[in-house]
C-alpha cells in the first residue's frame, strides 16, 4: 500500500530529528556535563588555572570544582608561589573537599644562567631560600611535587665584565656543581617528605641552553643524588621533541621518574593535535600502575569554550584503553 504524503512527512521528519541528535553526539560540541557523577579518568590528569576559564569563569576554586566535576583527579598551578598564603590554603582546602591531588608548582626556574652548574653566593642564597619558601607552600596545599630547573649550562659570556664571564667550565665540573646543589636542596627537602623533580627540556622549540635537556642525564644526576626526595619530571612534549623513543626511555627511567606532564608535538597542544599517541602512552603508565599526576601543561588547540570542551573530548579519548 503506497504511503500518504502525511506519513511521508512525519517519516522524514523523524530521519531528520534522528539525524540531528546522532551528529551531535558525534561531534561532541555539546557543553559538558557538570555533575559529581561524571566518570572518574582512569589518570591523575591535571589541568592547569584558565583551561577551561570560558566555561567556569576565572575564579581559581570555581576552576577546581569544574575540573572535579569532570572527572579530574588532581590540578597543577605552576604559579602558585605568586598567590597569597590565603589563597594557598583555599586552594589546598578545596582540594582536600574535592578528594584531589596538587600536581607541581614550580619553586625555583632559571633558564638564561648556570646557577646550578657554576653558582655563586648570590644566587645560591636565592635557590636554597625559594627551596625553602617551597616547603611552606606545599603545606598549605598538601603538595607532594615541586619542580626545579636547574638552571642553563655555562659558556662564555659576551661581556667579560659579566659575573659569569670567563673560560667555560669543562661538563664534567658542571654536572659535579650541579649535584652538590641539589643535594643542598635535599637536606631542607626530605625532612618533610617532599619531592622536587628536575624537568629536562627541550632546545629546539623552547628553552636553548639550559642545562638539564635528556631522560638519561636527569636518570644519572637523580641517582647521584640518591635521595627520595631528587626525582624527574618527565615532560613527554619536551622529550618527544630532544630524544623520541618514549616508552623506552620511560621504561629505562622508571625508578626516577616521580611525575609527568602532557602537550602534542607539534604545537604543544591537547592529545590528537600532533603525532604523539596519546592513548597508547597513557595505557602504559596505567599498565604499570603509575598513581601520580599527569600534568596538562599544555595550550588548547582552539579558542574559547568549544576548544575547552575540545580539551575534555582529547583527554576522554586519550583515557579510553
Amino acid at each position: 500500500m503506497q504511503n500518504s504524503p502525511v506519513s511521508r512527512r512525519h517519516a522524514l521528519a523523524a530521519v531528520a530529528a534522528t539525524a540531528a541528535v546522532a551528529a551531535t553526539a558525534t561531534i561532541g560540541h555539546a557543553r559538558p556535563e557538570t555533575t559529581s557523577e561524571t566518570a572518574k579518568f582512569k589518570l591523575g590528569y591535571a589541568p592547569h588555572p584558565g583551561m577551561f576559564q570560558n566555561l567556569c569563569g576565572k575564579d581559581i576554586i570555581d576552576q577546581i570544582n569544574f575540573c572535579a566535576d569532570q572527572g579530574f583527579t588532581a590540578f597543577e598551578f605552576n604559579g602558585l608561589p605568586k598567590e597569597t598564603p590565603e589563597m594557598q590554603s583555599k586552594i589546598g582546602e578545596t582540594l582536600v573537599n574535592r578528594k584531589m591531588q596538587m600536581g607541581v608548582f614550580v619553586a625555583y626556574a632559571n633558564f638564561t644562567l648556570p646557577t646550578f652548574a657554576r653558582p655563586k653566593d648570590d644566587t645560591t642564597a636565592e635557590i636554597l631560600s625559594s627551596i625553602k619558601a617551597a616547603v611552606e607552600i606545599a603545606k598549605r596545599v598538601n603538595a607532594k611535587w615541586f619542580t626545579v630547573v636547574p638552571g642553563s649550562i655555562d659558556q662564555p659570556a659576551p661581556d667579560a665584565a659579566n659575573q659569569y664571564g670567563g673560560p667555560r667550565l669543562a661538563e664534567g665540573y658542571q654536572t659535579a656543581n650541579v649535584i652538590d646543589m641539589l643535594r643542598r636542596c635535599v637536606e631542607i627537602i626530605e625532612p618533610h617528605n617532599l619531592i622536587m623533580v628536575l624537568e629536562p627540556l627541550n632546545w629546539y622549540a623552547n628553552h636553548g641552553g639550559t642545562f638539564l635537556q635528556h631522560s638519561d642525564q636527569a636518570f644519572a644526576i637523580c641517582r647521584a643524588v640518591n635521595s627520595p626526595s631528587c626525582k624527574i619530571l618527565f615532560d613527554i612534549y619536551h622529550q618527544q621533541i630532544t630524544e623520541g623513543n618514549l616508552i623506552p626511555n620511560i621504561d629505562a627511567c622508571w625508578s626516577e621518574i616521580a611525575y609527568f606532564q602532557s602537550g602534542d608535538n607539534p604545537g604543544r597542544k591537547e592529545p590528537w593535535t600532533g603525532e604523539i599517541n596519546y592513548r597508547n602512552v597513557f595505557a602504559h603508565l596505567h599498565q604499570k600502575g603509575f598513581k601520580g599526576v599527569i600534568g596538562m601543561e599544555h595550550g588548547n588547540s582552539q579558542n574559547g569554550a568549544d576548544g575547552e570542551k575540545l580539551v575534555i573530548e582529547a583527554y576522554r579519548k586519550s583515557d579510553a584503553f
